[in-house]
């Protein structure tokens, strides 16, 4: 019969035993062999070397614009923002950002949008729900109170304009 001295335990690695590890971004940590970051450091030593690519013609550079640039949007627009967060809510859907962090749903991804508004201070929230019972607020702190008004009704405007919220329209009731 075998029998085992002690649990066969692998090391940790990764952000199990350091926080700010992520694979693939941070440098080699004080425990990886040399040669790794030997091999890294050569690596981008050749890709410094490498020439420049030319620039593109002005033809080119125009077709390389994202298309959400290029889209006038029609319909009402809501967009509120602070030094960090801005929401804004269009035709294409809603964008919440805040800091460098930034994600964006389409009309049919949403599920319903709440607001509530803080009842001392100045803070707005935005809540965007999916279908997934998976919800992201946003607040944006608002110059004066009396803001909160004036973004209600642009934001019911937007929300009355592209969002479905299951209901048939009254034409196919009766049809």
């Amino acid at each position: 019969m075998e029998q085992r001295i002690g649990p066969i335990i692998q090391p940790l690695q990764g952000a199990a035993a350091d926080p700010a590890f992520v694979p693939g971004i941070t440098g080699p940590r004080p425990g990886e062999p040399e040669e790794t970051a030997t091999v890294e450091t050569e690596e981008t030593a050749v890709a410094e070397e490498a020439p420049e690519e030319p620039a593109l013609p002005e033809e080119a550079e125009a077709e390389a614009v994202p298309e959400e640039e290029e889209t006038p949007v029609d319909g009402p627009v809501f967009e509120a923002a602070d030094r960090r967060a801005r929401i804004v809510a269009d035709a294409r859907g809603v964008r919440l950002s805040l800091d460098e962090e930034a994600c964006e749903f389409r009309w049919d991804e949403i599920g319903a949008v709440e607001t509530e508004t803080a009842r001392f201070g100045k803070r707005f929230t935005v809540t965007v729900h999916t279908p997934d019972r998976r919800w992201y607020p946003i607040e944006i702190e608002a110059p004066a109170r009396a803001r909160f008004t004036e973004w209600e009704s642009q934001l019911d405007a937007v929300l009355d304009a592209y969002f479905e919220d299951g209901e048939e329209p009254e034409e196919s009731k009766d049809a």
